[in-house]
């Protein structure tokens, strides 16, 4: 693991057990469980931004009739 850093973090004890049963179960390390949340939960907040930008060029699209591809080329070629 190049540019690996330690830090120290707090869990509560259940948590705490739990990410050790996890790590036993799959046959990983603690750092590697907490590695994996931690990905998981990046990935998870940007397909939550990403389906909020969508949403948003999606109204605009509508707003100005743009609902096909078929309407997207013809506003294109304006």
């Amino acid at each position: 693991m190049a540019g690996a850093v330690k830090k120290t973090i707090s869990l509560s004890t259940e948590l705490a057990e739990e990410v050790e049963r996890i790590a036993s179960e799959e046959g990983k390390t603690l750092s590697a469980v907490i590695q994996e949340a931690i990905r998981a939960a990046r990935r998870e907040r940007l397909g939550e931004e990403f389906r909020r930008i969508q949403n948003y060029w999606s109204g605009k699209a509508k707003e100005k009739g743009i609902v096909t591809e078929k309407n997207l080329k013809k506003y294109l070629e304006k």
